[in-house]
């Protein structure tokens, strides 16, 4: 992003203008409540370590790749992408998360989200972490995300997100066509930018890009995030953030298409084809 201005915190002056430096910071959301994760009762071909892990519904603590876990593997990712400065966002009754980063030498901050308020408190929680005007990326903990997407995100050095094809995440990834139906689609410009976000669509164009929360934020998003009312299910969302941050505060997201597919990590069914994906990379 670039802006106009005199005076300016962390960023490279240019004529007059200052742009964000590369963003090296990621935020991981990692407080959910793991419902279905809990709920579900197909146990197929687990081991016993990922039996107990899915009754706890603690998503980023499963193994996934031998003794590897699902943040384990984010973080490696994280870290091949440029964004080596790691944030977990956790419930205050996450320990064993903090134990795991302990004894595998996580270098992450944390922060606390008191209650699952949804995905835009989460944000908020962590808001004593960003400094100044840098830009941050914002991913989920139960997504595996491709590294060069991520790069390219990186690289725009603005408010962003990726777009997936609907037809790469089927090919690519383990989400059945069924479940990426429900997922959020993308309205973009002709120029690019994000202009509109789907919620739950009735129908799905075949070209729509696809939302799967993966988000380079400016500081912006904190005050959106304040402001918003909770959704229909009393939660206080990302997107709908991201709506009152274009519409009320002339924030624009430039929309990075990816043909690349996600592993994606919902429920006890997901566990044995996550590992397949890895094992096989």
């Amino acid at each position: 992003m670039v802006r106009k201005c005199t005076l300016f915190i962390r960023g490279i002056e240019v004529k007059g203008t200052y742009m964000y430096k590369p963003p090296s910071k990621a935020i991981v959301l990692a407080r959910g409540l793991g419902t279905r994760m809990r709920a579900d009762q197909v146990e197929a071909e687990l081991s016993e370590e990922q039996s107990r892990i899915a009754a706890q519904g603690i998503k980023a603590l499963m193994p996934v790749l031998g003794e590897m876990t699902m943040l384990e593997v984010i973080v490696h990712r994280l870290y091949d992408s440029g964004f080596n400065e790691v944030c977990l966002v956790i419930g205050p009754e996450h320990d064993a998360i903090r134990d795991l980063c302990r004894r595998k030498q996580i270098n992450a901050d944390f922060a606390v989200q008191e209650k699952a308020l949804g995905t835009a408190d989460a944000v908020l929680s962590a808001e004593n972490l960003i400094y100044g005007d840098e830009l941050f990326l914002v991913v989920n903990s139960d997504n595996l995300y491709p590294v060069d997407s991520l790069r390219r995100l990186r690289a725009i050095n603005r408010a962003g997100l990726l777009g997936f094809e609907r037809e790469a995440l089927i090919a690519k990834g383990n989400i059945p066509a069924e479940r990426i139906a429900k997922f959020a689609t993308l309205e973009v410009g002709e120029d690019g930018y994000l202009s509109r976000i789907a919620e739950k669509p009735e129908s799905v164009e075949p070209e729509s890009l696809i939302s799967m929360n993966a988000w380079l934020f400016s500081p912006m998003i904190f005050e959106a995030c304040r402001t918003i009312e909770p959704s229909i299910r009393n939660e206080y969302e990302i997107a709908s953030a991201v709506e009152y941050a274009m519409t009320q505060l002339g924030e624009r997201y430039k929309v990075v298409p990816s043909d690349e597919g996600v592993l994606d990590l919902s429920s006890r069914a997901d566990i044995v084809s996550v590992s397949r994906f890895l094992e096989a990379a």
